[in-house]
C-alpha cells in the first residue's frame, strides 16, 4: 500500500534513474488544498503501482493556483507501464473530487549534478524553489557547462547563500532546459539571499551565452507518498 511521509525526498538517490516533474493549474488556494486531499485519498486506497516508483511528492505553490508534482523511478520505462495500467483510475477519481484541473505538461530529466547540504544539516526545507533555464537552440553542450559556473558561483558565495539547503541540477532528456531543484530554509532566506549584491560569478552565469529564458516558482512541501 502506500503510506504517507513528511520527509522530503531525496534527489541524489543513486537509484533514480528518472525524475519526472510536472505542473497542475488547479485556481485557487482552496483547490489547491482539494486536490492534494483527492491525491492523497487514490493513492492511499490502492496498492503501491511499483517498486520501480521510490517516491511521489506534491508541492503547493505560492502563487495558490498551482501543484508541482515530482516522482522518482528508476527508469522511464517503469513509468510508461504505470501510464497503462494504473494511472487513468487515479485520475478519474482526482478529477471527480475536483473537476476542471489544467495539467500543463510532463519534464522528463537526468540529475546531472547538485550542490548538496552540509553534513549534519538537518535543518527542514521551508521553501522549494524550481528554477527552469531555457537555452537557444542548438546549444545543448552548454547546459553541463551551465551548472558548473552555478555551482562554482555557490562555493565562491556561502555567505550570501546560507539559508540554501542543497540545489539540484537536471537535464531535460529533450535537450531543450535545466531544472534547478533547490530546498531553502525559508522563503525569508530566498529573498535575503536574492537581494544580495551581485558577484562576478553571478554575472557570468546571468550573460552565459545561449542562455534564453529562466523562470522560477516557489513551493511548500504539501504531501509525500512512498510505498508501506
Amino acid at each position: 500500500m502506500s503510506r504517507r511521509t513528511e520527509l522530503h525526498p531525496d534527489p541524489t538517490d543513486p537509484r533514480v534513474g528518472a525524475p519526472l516533474f510536472s505542473t497542475w493549474r488547479v485556481g485557487t488556494p482552496e483547490r489547491q488544498r482539494q486536490a492534494v486531499e483527492a491525491i492523497g485519498r487514490a493513492w492511499e486506497g490502492r496498492p503501491w503501482p511499483a517498486g520501480d516508483l521510490l517516491a511521489y511528492h506534491v508541492y503547493a505553490g505560492q502563487d495558490g493556483s498551482t501543484l508541482m508534482h515530482y516522482s522518482q523511478w528508476t527508469g522511464e520505462q517503469a513509468y510508461e507501464t504505470f501510464v497503462r495500467t494504473h494511472r487513468q483510475e487515479r485520475v478519474d477519481e482526482i478529477d471527480t473530487a475536483v473537476p476542471g484541473i489544467e495539467r500543463v505538461g510532463l519534464g522528463r530529466y537526468r540529475r546531472y549534478r547538485s550542490r548538496e547540504r552540509a553534513v549534519g544539516d538537518a535543518r527542514v526545507p521551508g521553501l522549494i524553489v524550481t528554477v527552469r533555464i531555457d537555452f537557444e537552440d542548438g546549444t545543448r553542450e552548454r547546459r553541463e557547462e551551465w551548472v558548473d559556473l552555478v555551482v562554482k558561483g555557490l562555493g565562491d558565495d556561502p555567505a550570501g547563500h546560507a539559508g540554501l539547503l542543497s540545489a539540484h541540477f537536471h537535464l531535460s532528456t529533450d535537450g531543450g532546459h535545466v531544472l534547478n531543484y533547490a530546498e531553502w530554509e525559508s522563503t525569508g532566506a530566498y529573498e535575503a539571499a536574492m537581494a544580495t549584491p551581485s558577484t562576478d560569478s553571478w554575472e557570468r552565469v546571468r550573460t552565459y551565452p545561449g542562455l534564453r529564458k529562466v523562470t522560477g516558482s516557489r513551493y511548500e512541501h504539501a504531501l509525500g507518498l512512498v510505498p508501506d
